[in-house]
Formats: C-alpha cells, structure tokens, sequence
C-alpha cells in the first residue's frame, strides 16, 4: 500500500469473553517468530470498557477488565515484551469513566502502568476537560501526577480469598444484569419507549450510526447510545444493574466481614462502589417513571418498569449498607451542592424532553416533526450538560 513505516497492531479485548481470553491470545502471538520480529519488542494492547460492561454490567466488566491486565502484564514480561494499555473508556461511568481521574488511575491493577498511560477522551468530556487552555493544562497536570504517584505508591494486591469473592461478585452481578437485560422478553419494548433510544439514531449527534446493526436489538447497540439513553432518563440503569444483587448477597452470607475488609481496604474495589454510589446519587427513579408514564403503552413493559424501580431501590440499599452511609456521597459536599443546584433545571428539561417524545412519536406533520426534533435536541443537550459526565 506504499506505507512506508508499518503500523502498529493494537488488539482490542472488549467483551466479557475477549478479556477471559485475551492473556491465551497474547501469548500464541508472541510465540510467533513473524511477529515478534516485526513488533520490535513493544506491544500495545487496547482494553475495551465499554461493551464489555453492555455484555455483563460494570461490576463483572471491572473484574474482568482488573484481571486482564493483570494476566496480560505477566504474559509480556515472560516474552520480553514492553507492554503498555490504551484505555477505551468513555465519560459515563457506565463506559468506565471516573470524573476523579487521579483516583482512577491509582485503582489499575499494580506493575500494569509502568510510567506510561494511553487512554480516550469522548463526548462532552473533551469540551469539559481540554476545551479552555488552563483546563487542559490541569487536566495533563492531574494525569502527570496520577502516573508518577501510581509508579511510587504501594497498593495492596488482592490475595486469595478477596479474588474467590470478587467471582462470585462477578458472577451473581453478571447473572441479575444479563437476567433482566438479554433475557427477559419485555426489555427491549420498555427500552425503546421509555428512553429516546429510537430517536437518537435519527439525530446528528454522533460520529458512528447508533447500531452496527440497523435491524437488531440491545445486543447490535453501540455502547455510547446505550448509556446515553439512560442517561437522558436519569436512570443510569448500565451502572447500577446487578450490583446491589451481588452486594446484598454477600453481605447475607459468611463473607460479609471479607466484603467489608476489602472495601475499607483495597482501593480498586472501593472506588468501583464509590462510582456506583456517585451514579446512584444522580438518579432519579421519579424522573424515570415520568419516561415511562408519558410513553410506555404496553403493559407488560410497564410491570417491567416497577420492578426495575424495586431494583434500584434495592441496590440503594445495599450500596448503603456496604459503604456504611446514612445518605449518598455523605462525605462529597461538592457533589452535594452541585446536585442541589442544577437538579430543578435538569428535571424541568426531563419533563419537557418527555411531553417532546410523546408529541413526536405521535406526530404526522413532517414540518412540526423537524420543529420537534430541535426542541429535542435542545432538551438533549440540556441534559447531558446537567449530568456533567455523559460522552
């Protein structure tokens, strides 16, 4: 093709099964004599956050996505190879984004950093954090800082007994989320009417069509307007599913006094709850229900409706008790007041988008139509600016 130097190869590992498989992968590629003669010694490997947490729920996706790295840092190192990580993360937390960067990156997994950090901003994100100089420059200022700190700071690494717990976190968080999501038959209706999923396709507010398969369901849904939709609804269903399954049945069991040691004392696990509890936080089942009196019809998908309420009310509990607070982010007095100013403005533009999908879905006339999808374009921006991390 007339290149005249070769591009790198970066394999991408995004769902559950890519990232259970990826250390076996890596290896027979670097057993290759071809290969390694081509690479000349350095690797990038690029994991996936966002499908892997669509395939199984962000708790079961962050173990995996922590064991990955682990595994494919001792395969390098057994085949000389200079090994480095391009993070695919996105701004919801659902697509493995951490507004608290610094934190973020000292919860990777130990020897997987090494002094070097790729990763993808998106969305909103790059306005809000690279869109004004001095936001840029702290931005690189907190990522700088975070590499160095993470290269001189010792972190407990999970022994035996916190990894036999964090399967069975995995397991039971992956069962509830794919129970309800891949499994039940009235998701995919209470989906589609509920949030503006069929809507956002015919907006141009992406860089990529919102499915790879026009005709599919959840499944053939790009990642980004999976969270997205949910978002918009305030709530945040991605993050939170199977979550408070998996706490409250530990916390049930013999294992409640390990759970709660690994809490206070493995920061990777901790921040993963602290990001659910943020999530939670900035739900609002009320909101949601709204969506859903506005614009489900079938009732089968509204009997669906409450008991995902039920489950979020469920998980509130649980991540609660876990974390041991009275109220979410108790200690966040930032966040706090954040909520309490900008929730009036963001739920009056809830109501609106709601009344606006309602019109347009019922709507014949093509000139109102395009007169509907500007307010709803507006009220959409309005929300993702009020959720303050959406791309």
């Amino acid at each position: 093709a007339g290149v005249k130097e070769p591009l790198r190869v970066v394999p991408l590992f995004e769902t559950l099964e890519d990232l259970k498989g990826a250390a076996d992968t890596m290896d027979i590629l670097f057993s290759l004599p071809a290969y390694r003669g081509s690479i000349n010694g350095k690797q990038e490997v690029m994991i996936g956050y966002s499908d892997s947490a669509k395939d199984a729920g962000r708790l079961a996706a962050s173990w995996a996505q922590y064991e990955t790295q682990e595994a494919l840092a001792v395969v390098a190192k057994q085949h000389s190879i200079d090994l480095v990580f391009f993070h695919g993360k996105g701004g919801t937390v659902g697509r493995g984004g951490n507004p608290a960067t610094f934190k973020a990156i000292l919860s990777h997994a130990p020897d997987t950093i090494n002094g070097r950090f790729r990763v993808t901003e998106q969305g909103e994100m790059i306005y809000q954090n690279f869109g004004h100089p001095d936001r840029a420059e702290r931005t690189f200022d907190i990522y700088t800082a975070a590499v160095c700190a993470e290269k001189h700071t010792d972190r407990p690494r999970p022994g035996p007994e916190w990894r036999k717990l964090m399967d069975k976190l995995s397991d039971v968080s992956c069962d509830a989320y794919r129970k309800i999501v891949r499994e039940d038959e009235r998701f995919v209706p209470y989906f589609r009417s509920a949030t503006p999923e069929l809507e956002l396709s015919a907006l141009n507010i992406g860089s990529r069509p919102a499915k790879r398969n026009a005709t599919g369901g959840v499944e053939s849904l790009r990642a980004i307007p999976w969270n997205f939709a949910w978002t918009q609804t305030r709530h945040n269903l991605p993050t939170w599913l199977g979550v408070g399954e998996a706490i409250s049945e530990v916390l049930k069991s013999n294992d409640a006094d390990t759970l709660r040691d690994m809490h206070k004392n493995w920061g990777a696990f901790r921040t993963t709850i602290d990001l659910v509890e943020m999530v939670l936080a900035k739900s609002e089942p009320n909101i949601a229900r709204h969506y859903e009196d506005v614009l489900v019809k079938d009732e089968k998908a509204k009997e669906l409706g409450a008991h995902i309420r039920r489950v979020h009310q469920d998980t509130e509990t649980a991540v609660l008790d876990l974390a041991n607070h009275k109220a979410f982010c108790e200690t966040n007095e930032l966040l706090k007041r954040i909520l309490h100013v900008r929730n009036p403005y963001v739920d009056c533009s809830n109501v609106l988008q709601a009344e606006i999908l309602k019109r347009l879905r019922e709507c014949d006339d093509e000139a109102e139509k395009e007169i509907l999808k500007d307010a709803l374009l507006i009220s959409i921006t309005g929300i993702a600016n009020g959720m303050g991390n959406t791309g």
